[in-house]
């Protein structure tokens, strides 16, 4: 097995980036965690976390000089940062390519000149688009349905070009639908539980048809830990999921249910995806990283979404969250 002393996270002041910067300091490994620099040098979900082993670096990874020299000194690369709300990607698309694949492209050329040990570049379930088959393991034809989906696609062929030509220890870590506390507003989850929360009686929604694998974000941050610790998985890409399925009216039903919500479900126009960019179902294999790795989902769905929510309905995190205002 790999040993971890020093780690950098980029996006860590994003949702599953920060739970997975605790893992790592939790485990003992120094982490270097970058936040997206503005002028108002906020960390986002890094602002409250406080641990000796935590360096807080700001940039952006459009920057190919600036990746160079976060990347100096570490041993593991958990590349996160990216641009992921798929109906922003519709209106800004040339801003996702950009940040998904350029970004990419820099902390590949970043991680090869400092000689890391191990690049995590961070995948998602959407480049599969609508399942051709359940499970969809890893060999599932690549359909870009979004703009983001085809950005990922693009990062991902790129993380693997440099594996191939340049012997760069590459692993491309796929992980499907991740939910939890800190997510953010986009997401069907916080949606519907913080306009539950802020006594909404008419719950807006796109489409409630399409299937998902839904993945507690402790889950899939032991995921990414377990494949940057396997030995011998350079080059490969490697689903994060549960190997399970459900509609996303069956989770709102069960979100209604744990927060004993008399609501009633109105779609909203805004809220549905253009009808061929809509992935329909999303089941994913966990074979390979089981077989690789030993992993397992840990958290049962009802569980998660009770701490989910509970951590929501905190008075001080709900207020961060506009439930009026549909959050692209």
């Amino acid at each position: 097995m790999r040993e971890i002393k020093k780690a950098l996270v980029t996006g860590a002041d994003g949702f599953i980036g920060s739970h997975l910067t605790e893992t790592l300091l939790d485990r003992g490994i120094e982490v270097r965690a970058l936040a997206q620099y503005n002028s108002f040098n906020n960390w986002g979900w890094l602002e409250q976390m406080h641990h000796p082993g935590l360096e807080v670096v700001t940039g952006d990874v459009r920057d190919n000089n600036f990746c160079r020299e976060i990347t100096r000194g570490v041993d593991t690369v958990f590349h996160l940062a990216a641009l992921i709300a798929i109906p922003y990607s519709y209106v800004a698309p040339d801003s996702y390519v950009d940040t998904n694949i350029k970004g990419t492209l820099n902390m590949c050329q970043a991680a090869r000149d400092a000689g890391v040990g191990r690049l995590l570049v961070t995948s998602t379930s959407e480049v599969y688009g609508t399942a051709q088959y359940v499970p969809i393991d890893e060999k599932h034809p690549r359909q870009p349905q979004s703009p983001y989906s085809a950005t990922k696609i693009g990062a991902d062929a790129l993380a693997k070009s440099f594996y191939n030509a340049f012997d760069l220890p590459v692993v491309i870590a796929r992980p499907f639908n991740t939910y939890g506390p800190r997510q953010s507003a986009r997401a069907i989850i916080p949606t519907i539980i913080s306009q539950i929360a802020n006594g909404a009686r008419e719950i807006k929604v796109g489409d409630l048809t399409p299937t998902r694998d839904f993945n507690y974000v402790t889950d899939t941050c032991r995921g990414f830990l377990a494949l940057a610790e396997a030995d011998g998985i350079e080059g490969e890409e490697i689903n994060i999921a549960t190997n399970t399925e459900v509609s996303m009216a069956e989770t709102l039903r069960l979100i209604a249910e744990l927060m004993d919500a008399d609501v009633k479900w109105v779609t909203d126009p805004e809220r549905l995806r253009p009808s061929k960019s809509e992935v329909f179902r999303l089941h994913g294999s966990n074979e390979k990283i089981r077989r690789f790795t030993g992993w397992r989902p840990e958290m049962s769905l009802r569980d998660g979404l009770k701490k989910t929510i509970d951590w929501f309905t905190d008075g001080d995190n709900l207020k961060l969250y506009k439930s009026n205002i549909y959050n692209r």
